[in-house]
Order: structure tokens, then sequence, then C-alpha cells
């Protein structure tokens, strides 16, 4: 993608910075957010940034060619604290600029779904899977996707949701504002460079298809410039449990720590993800290039640097 005007919406958030990031350097990207967790500090020089909110009515700061539409509350706590607040930003907010940047002329939507629809599977999901929304953050992200639907049905745009699988990056890339709500792989070996045990909540069993948020955003890059309709997996079609995970930290840090185990008490907790991510490889020759190994040595690295 390059000369084209780029919105970037949650795009001083974690995913979004990367993407408004690597988007500047061949387009002009504005960026949008209301900063509940995202921060300036995180966008390159050449992003422009505007302090705004999707809720906000006719305030987008110029005509835009490709929306990526990011903003939501991004994690399951947080939308369960107000399931009516969670509903407005994550799907009133996704009409509204939509709406907005559909009656300026724009035909091409990418947006962020969620991998959480599938619940447990042990077996690569496919979109054309049955899903179920078992909290309210997963209705908010199904809702989304037939709005998704709407646009592309009644009004001809191309509208492509992607449901992406547990991205991290690390505290030393876009992540660390995000805090508790950081990818585990980023939460644990934060703790383990610093002496900590990490806190499991069950029997460690549990497993992610844990994709690096680099191939998070060319994911996102190759959606507009194929201009994709429908949902699309992004993931890696592989899976770490968390115990595996927290063995392969303290490899890579040199610690030998060992995790605390707690009772998980949470409703219709998803106890593994794994992507097919087929569609979308057919689609436009996207790939995961960041394995396991790689990844973690990436995310450990700055602490190992500080030794």
């Amino acid at each position: 993608m390059n000369g084209r005007c780029v919105l970037v919406t949650g795009g001083a958030g974690f995913i979004g910075s990367n993407l408004a990031n690597r988007l500047a350097e061949e387009n002009d990207v504005i960026a949008v957010d209301d900063l509940y967790l995202g921060t300036p500090e995180n966008l390159d020089e050449r992003v422009e940034f505007h302090d705004s909110s999707v809720l906000d009515d006719d305030d987008l700061p110029a005509d835009v060619d490709v929306l990526f539409h990011l903003a939501a509350l991004s994690s399951r706590p947080m939308h369960e604290e107000d399931p009516a607040r969670g509903a407005r930003i994550n799907v009133e907010g996704f009409i509204n600029t939509v709406e907005q940047v559909r009656e300026r002329g724009c035909e091409t939507v990418v947006y962020a779904s969620t991998s959480s629809i599938y619940g447990d599977q042990t077996e690569p999901s496919r979109e054309s899977m049955d899903v179920t929304a078992r909290t309210g953050y997963e209705a908010s992200k199904l809702a989304r996707e037939r709005y998704g639907e709407y646009y592309s049905e009644f009004h001809g745009m191309n509208v492509a949701g992607m449901r992406f699988f547990a991205v991290y990056e690390g505290f030393s890339g876009a992540e660390e504002h995000k805090g508790e709500f950081a990818n585990l792989i980023t939460q644990f070996a934060h703790r383990l460079a610093n002496g900590e045990r990490p806190d499991i909540w069950g029997d460690g069993t549990q497993t992610r298809d844990f994709t690096h948020v680099d191939d998070i955003a060319r994911g996102l890059e190759l959606a507009a410039d194929h201009e994709l309709d429908g949902v699309y997996n992004l993931g890696t079609g592989e899976s770490h449990s968390l115990n595996e995970l927290v063995a392969r930290l303290n490899d890579v840090l040199g610690t030998n720590i060992e995790p605390t185990y707690s009772e998980n008490t949470m409703t219709n907790y998803v106890h593994d993800t794994l992507a097919d991510a087929s569609k979308m490889r057919e689609a436009t020759g996207w790939e995961p290039r960041i394995g396991f190994e790689e990844g973690l040595r990436t995310v450990c690295a700055p602490y190992l640097d500080d030794q």
C-alpha cells in the first residue's frame, strides 16, 4: 500500500500504532484514539494524531481511502466492567466511524474481530465454523461482523474482519501501556526478568496461538491491498501451553523461576486457541514470519541487554 490517505482508529494503541507506523512509510496516516489505553508516544512523528473518540459525530479529520478500525474495548474484563459502554464503543463506534467514511466515499474497511468466538479449539479453527457469543465482549465482536456484512451487502463496500489470535510484542514495544491487559508472553517475560513468579490460572495446560504484532500489521495491510471482504483468521497455526511458555522464557532469560498456580474461576474461559489461516493465505499470500522461539527472543532481548 502506498500513496493513500489512511485512517487508523485506536491508532495510538498497541496494534493500531504498529500498523500506523508501518503504513506511514508510504502513506498519509491519521490516527484517532481517545487515549483510554493508547498513548501518542507509540506513534511515529509522520503519523497525524487526533485525540478523539469513535463515538464522536462528524469528527473525522479528512477524507480517507482506507479505514482500519481497531478501536475497541479489547478484552473481556474491560467489557464486562460495563457491558453497555462496551457495546457503545465496540458496536456503535464501529457503525459511527464506517458511516462517516462511507459518506465521504471510502469503500475499503478492515476491522478487528476476535478469535475468542471460536471457544475451546485444539484443532485449527476455520472461519466457516459455527461460533457462539459466550461473553459480552464476544457478542460485541460478532455484532461488528454482522454490521460488516451489512456494509458489504447493502452498500457494496469491501469490509474485512480480522480474527486475531493472542497478539504480542513485549513491553519494549507499544504494548507497555496495556499493563495487566498485555499478552501473557509480555507479562510473564517481565515478571521472570525481574525475579518474580508469573501467576497461571489453572494448571497451565491451556494453549494459545501466539502471533507477533508485526505479522498482524502486515496481514491488515494485505487485507486492504487485496480489498478483502468477509472474515479472516490471523494466527500462526501453532499453539503452546502456558507451562511451555514459562519454561521457554526461563531458557531465553537464563532464569529458573517456577510459576504460581491460582484457581481459575472465570466463566466461559477459553482454554485453547489454534488458527487455520489458510483462507488468508490463499487470498493474499500472507504467512506468519515470526515463529514462537524468535518471538520470545525478541520480547526478552531488552532485559538481556540491560544485564
